[in-house]
């Protein structure tokens, strides 16, 4: 029986490629709201993430994020972003 091949994501932060399950995807829904998307399944536009504070840092610094979504992202859901990502390390 063959395995199925893993799904690879590039971390919008360190700019690795790694496997999707690894990475925590960032939605951009609908209706333009920015999240986190820690299921994987939200609908909308995705931008992926390593679970480290250090790649969200990079990634807020050059705006990576902003671009892949086409719009620029308020600094209020970059620190909500990064509180939990903190919440979920511990």
């Amino acid at each position: 029986m063959q395995q199925r091949k893993q799904p690879m994501r590039m971390c919008n932060g360190c700019g690795e490629m790694k496997p999707k399950r690894q990475l925590i995807r960032v939605v951009k829904s609908p209706d333009g709201a920015v999240s986190l998307d820690t299921t994987g399944k939200r609908s909308g536009r995705g931008a992926y993430i390593c679970p480290s504070a250090e790649c969200l840092k990079k990634a807020r610094r050059n705006r990576r994020i902003d671009r892949t979504f086409e719009m620029t992202i308020p600094d209020e859901i970059y620190d909500t972003m990064e509180s939990e990502i903190a919440n979920n390390g511990q």
